[in-house]
């Protein structure tokens, strides 16, 4: 249990896989399409896309959410699973630079709604979903976050990057590893490609 929510109840946090994964898929979707209108990333959500998204961890073995719970209400959640059951788009840059992929736990993504930063949550996603590749036999944990402009036009006077967060954390963005991934952004009428940067660590 951690303490942190609005009205001073401690927040749960779960390690969900198999069933229980499942189950909070609805919910998690949910989350994404909220936390990711803002920006960096500014996703205009779509529920069809959501569940074509999510069921990549439905097929999973390996994956694993961590959950944060404020009673039953999931508030914040992280993803993972082995890079070699995501996209071709995560995987394909690291397959040719000859990493193994088997070595790496991908994460994919980590959400929590406004009102719960700042409350440890964001350490103890990364903890878990590290416990878990070392529980796989795991060497690396990998992710990607989207690159944006310094001056782009929907960028918040107060935006601060995560990036010193994830340098704590360990992780390095590795140099010359990017990769396009494509969702549209609120106020588009397509898709149109990101650029991502890659960022790793040992565990």
């Amino acid at each position: 249990m951690m303490k942190g929510s609005p009205q001073g109840e401690p927040i749960r946090v779960e390690t969900l896989t198999g069933h229980a994964l499942a189950r909070s898929i609805d919910a998690l979707a949910a989350l994404r399409i909220s936390v990711f209108r803002a920006f960096p990333y500014l996703y205009y959500g779509d529920a069809a896309y959501e569940r074509a998204y999510l069921n990549a961890y439905i097929a999973s073995r390996d994956a694993v959410v961590i959950g944060a719970f404020d009673g039953d209400t999931l508030v914040g959640a992280a993803t993972a699973a082995p890079m070699e059951d995501h996209a071709q788009a995560f995987a394909a840059p690291f397959d040719a630079r000859g990493h193994d992929l088997t070595d790496i736990l991908y994460c994919g993504e980590s959400v929590l709604l406004p009102a719960y930063r700042g409350k440890g949550l964001g350490h103890a996603f990364f903890d878990g979903r590290e416990a878990h590749a070392r529980a796989l036999g795991r060497r690396h944990v990998a992710f990607c976050a989207v690159i944006r402009a310094e001056d782009h036009p929907a960028r918040p006077m107060d935006y601060a990057p995560l990036d010193p967060f994830w340098r704590k954390r360990g992780y390095a963005p590795l140099q010359g590893m990017t990769t396009d991934f494509a969702w549209k952004d609120i106020g588009d009428a397509h898709e149109t490609p990101k650029p991502m940067q890659f960022w790793m660590k040992a565990v």
